[in-house]
This record gives structure tokens, sequence and C-alpha cells, in this order.
């Protein structure tokens, strides 16, 4: 079974971590996606480049809108991510958990659910 935990941190916490201290939190992030690699467990990770960057679409009335920045205000923004394969929930938070920066960002993990089409390749019902 698949699950994705996405990993948020408070950009300010992170800006006010020295250097060497930022970049060990990075060096144990990739040695600690090498070891899930290693496990099995792996199927995609990265990390997100800062907040200011995004921009959030939104589509209403068939107009579409653009804004600035992530959609939520809140103090905490969406750092990275990974997919990974586990048995359940337990094996994956556990998983999660082992992940390094997360001694300084919240871990959220969800099943990935798997959409199908009401229709096969053939276009006939399912």
């Amino acid at each position: 079974m698949k699950f994705m935990f996405t990993i948020y941190h408070d950009q300010s916490v992170m800006d006010a971590m020295p250097e060497k201290e930022m970049q060990a939190l990075v060096d144990s992030a990739i040695e600690y996606a090498e070891e899930i690699r290693r496990s099995g467990h792996y199927v995609a990770s990265d990390a997100l480049q800062r907040t200011e960057t995004a921009r959030t679409i939104r589509v209403r009335g068939g107009k579409i809108s653009t804004t600035v920045g992530p959609f939520a205000e809140t103090k905490e923004q969406l750092g990275g991510f990974f997919v990974l394969e586990a048995k359940d929930m337990d094996e994956a938070c556990a998983i999660a958990a082992r992940f390094p920066p997360a001694r300084v960002a919240v871990i959220e993990v969800r099943p990935v659910q798997e959409l199908k089409h009401s229709r096969d390749r053939r276009g006939l019902p399912s």
C-alpha cells in the first residue's frame, strides 16, 4: 500500500538555523532517503522551494485566479514529501517518525488513494 508523508516546517525556524546545522539536517534527510531506498519502501521524494515561489490557482465559475504564495496562511508550510510503500499505517508512521527533520518539522502521513477511471482503455465501462 502506498503512503505519502508531507513535511511541514516553520520557515523562520529554518532561516534561524546556523548554516552548518542546516546542512547537517539536509545531509541526514538525504541519507535517510537512501536508507528507505535500500529497505524497499521508497517510491519518490523531494524538497520544495521556499513558499514565496508558490502560486495558488483557483478556478471558479470558469474564471482563473492566481495568487502568489501558498494556499494556507499558517506558520508551518509544506516543505517536501515522500511517497513510500508500507504494509499499513503503523509501518508508514514508523518510517516517517525516523525521518531526521521530524525533530524540527511536522510530518503528516496519509494513505494514497489510487483513482480509477470509470471506463477501461477501450472506452467500455469497467
